[in-house]
């Protein structure tokens, strides 16, 4: 089986094509009809004829894309990358990005370079925005069910109506759509995993995992079980610092945190329905602690940074994989190693429509 080792990154590629300076305004619209941009070019829903699927058969211009989605009566941001490799007929993969508090879509893309390895890979990278105000102008957070109070928007449902419209909008493949998220998007993406939406086939998390509200029971801080209940065994993949003291991996900090990060990892490899007590390794950089064997072919895996604070972990740090014979298969930043972990799991099946999603899409 593969395992793991950290190495100093001697060079990094630059991103090829990819704009990644452009700030974006932030700013909700009235529900309109659905725009979607590319470098001048429009395309319109319903553009692609009825011998495609859903939204196959109209190439795009690959670079910055500024999409909205339509939700709860607005037009929100979502921005996306459109590789170079997106033809209009190949169906692609799609990766999530969730930005921290006090951040956005333009600094989240700067932090997690998603938009740099979906230029790299052949994918297409969207990076949504929490609908709350950050602490600083110009910067957002998320409404995260269960922890937030005063969030007027819906971002659960925001979320979920990105994942529809990408589906329909773009040509892309519906069992292979991830999402990542950092800090407190990390815990929105939790959450909204816990609340039972079955939409990605796997996710990953740059310290902010979480399992359920936190609730103390005889003076122990653990995950709420009655808060998480997700809709399917899904495959995770989660990244803490030992030196992170805004979502400390000890439990503590602020009231939305309390329990710690091998506390939430426990809980998910319980809802995973995984076997044995999973494989711990260790060196002087990391631990890595997976589990392998879960219910739908699920698998999870951490990395705990000894050295690391609540700062997405470094490009210098890189993660090595290696074969039975101990050959190295690959050696990637975190984001790179995401990637790894997410290309070749996918949902059991398209994620089929409610009866009341069918009518009101029917309307």
């Amino acid at each position: 089986p593969a395992i793991w080792t950290a190495a100093p990154a001697e060079t990094h590629r630059k991103s090829q094509g990819v704009l990644m300076e452009t700030r974006l305004r932030g700013r909700l619209r009235p529900e309109g009809s659905v725009r979607v941009t590319a470098m001048g070019l429009f395309l319109f829903l319903g553009l692609a004829g009825p011998g495609f699927a859903a939204g196959c058969g109209q190439p795009l211009e690959p670079g910055r894309m500024e999409f909205t989605v339509k939700t709860g009566g607005f037009e929100r941001p979502a921005p996306a990358h459109i590789p170079t490799a997106y033809d209009g007929k190949t169906r692609l993969a799609v990766v999530f990005d969730f930005h921290g508090s006090n951040s956005g879509p333009a600094g989240q893309f700067r932090r997690s370079g998603w938009n740099t390895v979906a230029e790299h890979e052949g994918f297409v990278a969207i990076a949504l925005q929490g609908s709350l105000d950050g602490e600083y102008e110009g910067t957002h957070a998320w409404n995260v069910p269960g922890v937030t109070h005063g969030g007027n928007l819906d971002d659960e449902r925001y979320i979920k109506d990105a994942v529809k419209t990408v589906k329909e909008t773009f040509c892309v493949d519906p069992t292979r759509i991830y999402a990542s998220g950092y800090s407190g998007g990390g815990r929105m993406l939790s959450q909204y995993i816990c609340n039972g939406r079955p939409e990605f086939a796997a996710a990953g998390f740059v310290m902010g995992l979480r399992a359920g509200y936190p609730v103390e029971r005889d003076g122990v801080w653990q995950p709420d079980i009655a808060s998480c209940k997700p809709g399917n065994p899904i495959s995770i993949i989660a990244f803490s610092g030992m030196k992170d003291v805004t979502n400390p991996f000890l439990g503590g900090g602020k009231s939305y945190w309390q329990y710690g990060g091998e506390a939430a990892l426990k809980r998910w490899a319980e809802l995973d329905k995984c076997e044995g007590k999973g494989n711990l390794v260790t060196d002087a950089a990391m631990t890595a602690f997976s589990f392998k064997a879960c219910a739908g072919g699920a698998r999870i895996t951490s990395y705990l940074l000894k050295d690391n604070t609540h700062a997405w972990p470094s490009r210098s740090v890189l993660f090595r994989t290696f074969d039975a014979n101990g050959k190295v298969t690959s050696e990637r930043d975190a984001t790179g190693r995401m990637w790894e972990f997410f290309k070749n799991t996918r949902s059991p099946k398209e994620t089929p429509l409610t009866a009341g999603e069918a009518a009101g899409r029917a309307g």
